[in-house]
């Protein structure tokens, strides 16, 4: 990413979150602030910029709805843009609300874009205390949109800035307010961003200081994601439109591989949700096109 912008899939996933929270029915994650992060002007051409590129994402749609417009963003967002972010989320929240139940104090949330957690739980305010991880860029522009909006930034939530591509610090969360707690991590959109070992890197400096049983929520791409097409090309279309941005996507893994990265910096593997695991916790029964991405895993491990 160019280090004078905001990042371009930052705002695509609170596109996808604002859409579903306001189009789809069942909810599978209410993400009900997203929508006040994207202002009406950058809502429309985002939608219309994906109506346009329908030629792009299946030709054949295209054939199909070229005269319902409303139709075919539907139809972009449900197959393509929405359901890793909107699953991804549906799995780490629930996590991480459990862990403040057993105690919690802190959480970590590295490459946080336009993450909304903080906002949507403002009972927590006094209890826990969260530190977002991203770009100096993105973070410059997401404080943008709280002023615009005119949201308040939480007295808990904390903007630690970092460039996960170079020499991470755990004296980075500190000088934040990090405390030696244990504390959950999230890892969510950011792995497939990244190189084996910016990644390994990344995880290795996090988890220096932190305490057993601290623990890490991410999802990755698994070893198919270069090769797969998916349901309609959407995964090939996923790993094209990232390139297009300007942020090619990185890295895939085995199982057996993101097990042994994990492994060497010390944590081990709580619950993996493969995408057919994925498919029955969160889109079984549904009557839309909302379904798990065909490469997309999540994983939960904690620090031994």
């Amino acid at each position: 990413m160019k280090q004078n912008e905001s990042s371009i899939t930052s705002l695509i996933s609170a596109f996808g979150r604002a859409y579903h929270c306001q189009y789809d029915t069942p909810l599978i994650f209410d993400d009900y602030i997203a929508k006040e992060l994207i202002t009406p002007h950058e809502f429309s051409d985002i939608g219309e910029n994906m109506i346009q590129g329908i030629h792009f994402f299946n030709p054949d749609m295209a054939h199909q709805l070229k005269d319902d417009p409303d139709t075919i963003l539907k139809w972009i967002t449900q197959v393509q843009l929405s359901p890793i972010t909107l699953a991804r989320a549906a799995y780490c929240e629930p996590v991480l609300l459990h862990e403040v139940a057993l105690g919690l104090k802190q959480v970590v949330i590295l490459g946080a874009g336009m993450d909304t957690f903080a906002l949507r739980h403002p009972e927590l305010e006094d209890t826990l205390e969260l530190f977002e991880v991203d770009y100096p860029a993105t973070q410059q522009f997401k404080k943008e949109r709280l002023h615009q909006a005119k949201l308040i930034i939480p007295g808990n939530l904390h903007f630690v800035p970092m460039d996960f591509t170079r020499e991470p610090s755990y004296e980075s969360l500190t000088n934040g307010g990090l405390e030696k707690l244990k504390t959950l991590v999230t890892l969510l959109g950011v792995s497939y961003y990244l190189t084996k070992e910016n990644l390994s890197n990344l995880l290795r400096h996090v988890f220096s200081g932190l305490p057993t049983g601290s623990s890490i929520v991410l999802d990755y791409a698994d070893e198919h994601l270069f090769e797969e097409k998916g349901r309609f090309n959407r995964v090939e279309n996923m790993v094209k439109m990232a390139a297009m941005g300007g942020e090619p996507m990185q890295s895939c893994f085995t199982y057996e591989e993101m097990e042994r990265l994990l492994a060497d910096v010390g944590l081990l593997i709580y619950e993996h949700l493969s995408p057919e695991d994925i498919q029955e916790r969160y889109f079984s029964n549904r009557t839309d096109d909302l379904s798990a991405f065909e490469t997309n895993h999540f994983i939960h491990a904690v620090k031994k």
